[in-house]
Parts: structure tokens; sequence; C-alpha cells
């Protein structure tokens, strides 16, 4: 899988010692996919400029674009918010997001608790099924979730789709029968929040954390 740069230098993320907020911004659209995804499931020639990366962590492809927000939280295992329920901390993610997000959106939010759903052909893609702490608004889904388990912590990984997720299958090499219709995320308009303010409310409501930025440029 090395055939793909990282999203990312994880090694030397892995070394930090105090609990750290990562956000990570791109200059244009990127498709990162899972650890255990080949880069065949992406067409290549549909790439053009288009970047493409890799990320530690389950999960299908995501198409991240300039506005939207990834999120990482490096949580080592000696601080008290590390849990070694995987249950436990995706959910931890996704309370994080709902308190932050629910003054920007109208209707209440929903915080998937229970397994992962979805049919295993469109994993695919990351946004087209339910899994742990994964948030969502009239049924459909604002904020993928996923982590990465090292003996020094866990990374939480999350993504809050502003663009519509569905664009993604315009990359693939083949799509699943019925995966446009799971792909109905729901974007969040960007004229209803501000991001660097957003940002703040869940840096608060996780909190505290050391803070980092990472500026993907190709």
């Amino acid at each position: 899988m090395s055939d793909v740069e990282e999203l990312y230098d994880y090694d030397d993320l892995r070394t930090l010692k105090d609990p750290t907020m990562i956000v990570a911004r791109v200059e244009r659209p990127t498709l990162v996919l899972g650890s255990g995804q080949s880069r065949e499931v992406i067409d290549p020639a549909s790439l053009g400029a288009t970047s493409l990366r890799r990320r530690r962590g389950g999960g299908g492809v995501v198409l991240l674009r300039p506005r939207d927000l990834w999120v990482d939280w490096w949580i080592p295992r000696d601080d008290a918010r590390w849990s070694p329920d995987v249950h436990l901390s995706s959910l931890d993610a996704g309370t994080w997001w709902s308190t932050a997000l629910q003054p920007l959106v109208e209707g209440p939010l929903h915080l998937h608790r229970g397994a992962l759903e979805g049919a295993r052909a469109h994993r695919v893609v990351c946004f087209a099924g339910r899994g742990p702490g994964e948030v969502f608004l009239e049924g459909r889904k604002l904020v993928g979730v996923t982590q990465w388990r090292v003996r020094e912590g866990v990374f939480l990984s999350s993504v809050l789709g502003v663009e519509a997720t569905i664009d993604v299958l315009a990359y693939l090499a083949d799509a699943p029968a019925g995966l446009a219709d799971a792909l109905d995320a729901h974007p969040l308009d960007p004229s209803r929040f501000n991001a660097e303010a957003l940002l703040t409310g869940l840096r608060e409501t996780s909190g505290p954390w050391e803070q980092r930025a990472v500026h993907l440029v190709d």
C-alpha cells in the first residue's frame, strides 16, 4: 500500500506526548483512501488535477475539498480521554461534533450509536454507510468518523462534508449498484457557518488540546 502518499506523517505525529487536535486542509480536491484500500478502486483517467492520498484507519474513499473540514484528534494512551473501547472512542468524537454543530443547523442531529451498517459493497466509499459516532441530519450523514490505534494512543479521524459527497462517484473504477442512493449525504451549507468559529467550538467542546494545522500542497 506504499504506492500512495499518506495524508500526513503519522509516524511523526504518533510521537507527540500531548493530546493534539490536527486540522488538515487541502488546496485542491483530494481523494483519501482508507488504509486497506488499493488505488485500483480509483479510475486513474478520472484524476486529472485531483490528488490521491491515504489515511491510516479503516473505511472507504473520502473526497476532500478545500471547504471540507478534516479533523484528527491524537489521544495518547495516558490521557483521560483515551479508552480501550473502540466503540466508545468513536462516540466521543461524534458527541464533540454534534455539540459544536447543533447551533448551526435546523432540526436535531442524530448520533449513530449502533454497529457498522450498510451494504459491504458500498463501503468502498466512506459516506455510503453508518458507523458508530457518525453524525446525521434528517437521516443523511454530516460527519464521518474512523480511527487508527497504536500502542502509544489513538487517532480519531473525522470529516465534515461541506460539498456533495456523491461527486466521488466520478472517480471510482467501478461503482456498485445502489451506491449513488447510499451516498445521500447532507452537505452543510457553507454560508451558514464560519469554519474557524466552528473549529474553535469543536476545540472547546472536546479540549483541551495542543493544536496543529496541516496544509496539503502537491
